[in-house]
């Protein structure tokens, strides 16, 4: 009877129990928008936990970096989807983000039966049950999982790209519009990866 019980609570640790996504780079004014998604059975969340899994925005980059392989080795599976800088600009940036939630989601396995959302807006593309969570980064350790993974993988193309965009310390700011990657830009002017719809509103083309 003692078996079946540890036996029953086994399996019920190995079933899945959540599927988190996020998104990374909406605020950005250069590169790319990402998203990632995790599944994650009951057990592996424990593990995670205990690595230090939370808010990508809480940790370091190195603390990221050295949790990117734990995460993936510990989900079931998981994706990484991406939208233009010139996505951004055709469909504006909800539109785009939702696109790349979907790519995301679109590498998976199985399509899942719920998803878990970081933030209040819907992804309204998905057909399935959904919910959404405000700080879900910080409450649930699949969309924490989901942030890291966005974060650190949208970190690594930015770098990458910094070789052929020298000059808007993109390896610092990471597309995000600073005081100095701005005043980069009065000088130097745009370049195909800049979101022209966001430096528009800035005023700045």
């Amino acid at each position: 009877m003692q078996e079946k019980k540890e036996e029953d609570l086994q399996q019920a640790l190995n079933k899945v129990s959540e599927v988190g996504i996020d998104e990374v780079g909406k605020g950005a004014i250069f590169g790319p928008v990402f998203s990632a998604v995790v599944v994650l059975t009951e057990k592996h969340k424990f593990f995670l936990k205990q690595f230090g899994v939370t808010d990508s925005k809480k940790l370091t980059p190195k603390k990221r970096k050295l949790l990117l392989p734990k995460i993936l080795l510990l989900s079931s599976d998981y994706g990484i989807g991406q939208s233009s800088a010139r996505e951004i600009d055709k469909l504006g940036i909800r539109v785009a983000t939702e696109l790349s939630m979907m790519r995301a989601i679109k590498k998976l396995k199985e399509k899942p039966s719920e998803l878990i959302i970081d933030g209040p807006l819907l992804l309204r593309p998905w057909k399935g049950i959904q919910r959404n969570i405000v700080s879900g980064d910080s409450k649930f350790i699949s969309i924490a999982s989901a942030s890291i993974v966005a974060k650190v993988s949208r970190d690594q193309l930015i770098e990458r790209l910094e070789k052929k965009y020298s000059g808007y310390f993109i390896f610092k700011n990471k597309g995000y519009g600073t005081t100095e990657h701005l005043s980069s830009i009065k000088k130097k002017g745009i370049t195909q990866l800049h979101r022209k719809s966001f430096l528009k509103k800035s005023n700045l083309i």
